[in-house]
């Protein structure tokens, strides 16, 4: 039975020594020093067959070789001594220093080579790392050993398993390739090729691979992930998503250890859910606080309505309020050159702040909003928002509304302390203007839709009611006014205090946000040139 057991090892053992020639091709030309002799320590038995075994020795029970610091046991073993070789059948042990231990059922050693061909049951003990596999070859001259029917590395928790592999005890390098797979009890890694060290506990990414952890993805084609730190460093446009959010840059810094992210270069975060998205060339995410900053062409982008929100600003921040609460709120940041454009709707304005507690946008520092050929400006600008949608718009102090009439040079405006404004499916309905209220106004005659003149007034408050984005009525109280023919208007009764078209600021598509233009330095400008046309 023993001898039946011997012959088909031997035979496989012929094909694993073919197997590895070919693998070893491209090998550098080994030193041309005489080889140590491989030494035999002990054998219970020991019997020459030359009828069956040729040139073999053949040893039974306890037996034990040694060759060039390693030492190794079996329970039998054929020793061929003119080759310098020899193979071990049973419990076969291989102990080299202190810290590589190799075991598998049977084994072939050249020892001019130094190469071990190990089968069946084989592990492999490098420190704390530890490899399974059904078949090896280990190179002592080089510290390479290398399996191709599949393999399993273990390491602290970690695990990795393949169908080829390759690994160096000496620098630690391990080289898995086809149906790669890593895990722990905190993630698990899908590829076709990684290089890991275990010493560093660092897995280099060299394909198409999947890192899943919890409700997070992580797609990249190269990159590094550290298993101690749970730390990744992925290159080449890589993805992270984590369920409806995703975000794809240039380079990706993230760990899943503090949540902490940094991307680089042309990011792309995508909320899937809310249905908008953040550019940049920079950006930083803290999980734990709900901290995010976001700079270097930074853009807000909203596709939730029909038509598509586009914001620029030198930085935007994100801070998040009563995180994992049922009470947790954010709000958004976005300072310096601030810039937004809709198809229906265009803004300006220093800084802006958005709070999701109240659904609230404010915008700071000479805001200017536009809406069709409508102007709004004051020293804030509060606007609310419903699902979405603006909902209503509150100016605060020095409130100036301009609406420049179609085909025309004219502008009815409205000056106040205040103003409030209210919409209807994000149009605007009714505008409410509230003390120290002053009026320009071109009243149109119903017959021929012409203008009667222009209509100068004063009051406490005045209601404008808009229909399709024209004024339909106005409303005051008690108003004292005059109303000039318009062959009669004087000059400086055209325009209210502090009016100025600055249309020239005013973003004209998704591209112009970036292009930050200030107010002229004479505000009157376009009322002189206005005038001078007329006259």
């Amino acid at each position: 039975m023993r001898t039946h057991k011997w012959i088909i090892l031997s035979l496989a053992a012929a094909a694993v020594a073919q197997t590895w020639a070919l693998q070893k091709k491209q090998r550098q030309t080994r030193p041309a020093d005489e080889p140590e002799r491989v030494y035999l320590v002990h054998a219970d038995e020991l019997f020459y067959d030359r009828w069956q075994r040729g040139d073999a020795q053949v040893l039974d029970g306890n037996v034990q070789f040694r060759h060039n610091g390693a030492t190794l046991w079996c329970d039998s073993a054929h020793f061929y001594q003119q080759t310098n070789s020899f193979e071990a059948f049973g419990n076969v042990r291989m102990v080299q220093g202190d810290t590589l231990s190799l075991t598998a059922d049977y084994g072939f050693y050249d020892g001019n080579e130094q190469l071990m061909k190990a089968l069946d049951n084989v592990v492999l003990r490098n420190r704390d790392a530890t490899l399974y596999t059904d078949s090896l070859y280990y190179d002592r001259l080089y510290n390479e050993g290398y399996y191709e029917n599949g393999g399993r590395l273990v390491q602290q928790g970690t695990t990795l398993t393949s169908d080829w592999g390759e690994y160096h005890t000496d620098t630690k390098d391990a080289i898995f390739y086809y149906d790669v797979h890593m895990t722990d009890r905190d993630f698990t890694l899908r590829g076709d090729t990684l290089y890991y060290n275990t010493r560093l506990h660092r897995a280099r990414i060299a394909g198409p691979t999947d890192i899943l952890s919890g409700s997070s993805t992580i797609r990249s084609q190269r990159g590094y992930y550290h298993t101690d730190t749970k730390v990744s460093e992925l290159m080449d446009r890589s993805v992270l998503r984590d369920g409806e959010k995703t975000l794809v840059a240039d380079s990706i810094w993230h760990s899943e250890t503090t949540g902490v992210s940094e991307a680089f270069g042309q990011i792309v975060y995508t909320d899937h859910a809310n249905r908008n998205m953040l550019l940049g060339n920079y950006g930083y995410y803290a999980d734990s606080t709900g901290y995010a900053v976001v700079t270097d062409s930074a853009v807000v982008i909203d596709y939730s309505q029909q038509d598509t929100l586009y914001m620029h600003a030198d930085t935007l921040k994100l801070f998040t309020y009563n995180i994992r609460t049922d009470s947790v709120y954010r709000v958004a940041h976005a300072f310096r050159h601030v810039r937004a454009y809709r198809r229906d709707v265009q803004g300006v304005c220093d800084s802006l702040v958005y709070t999701s507690r109240d659904s609230c946008l404010t915008m700071y520092h000479d805001p200017i909003v536009w809406n069709m050929q409508q102007q709004l400006m004051g020293e804030k600008i509060d606007v609310f928002m419903r699902d979405s949608v603006i909902d209503r718009a509150h100016v605060v102090n020095s409130a100036f509304s301009t609406e420049k009439l179609p085909d025309s040079l004219l502008y009815n405006q409205v000056s106040s302390k205040e103003m409030y404004a209210y919409f209807d499916k994000g149009k605007i309905r009714l505008a409410e203007a509230i003390d120290n209220v002053l009026t320009v106004y071109y009243p149109l005659d119903d017959s021929d839709s012409s203008y009667v003149g222009l209509n100068h007034a004063e009051s406490t408050k005045m209601r404008m009611y808009m229909k399709a984005g024209q004024m339909e009525a106005i409303w005051m109280p008690k108003a004292e006014g005059t109303l000039y023919p318009m062959t009669q208007i004087p000059p400086k009764e055209r325009f209210l205090e502090g009016f100025a078209w600055y249309d020239y600021i005013r973003p004209t598509d998704r591209h112009d946000i970036f292009r930050w233009r200030g107010k002229k330095e004479n505000t009157d400008n376009d009322k002189t040139n206005t005038l001078n046309i007329i006259h």
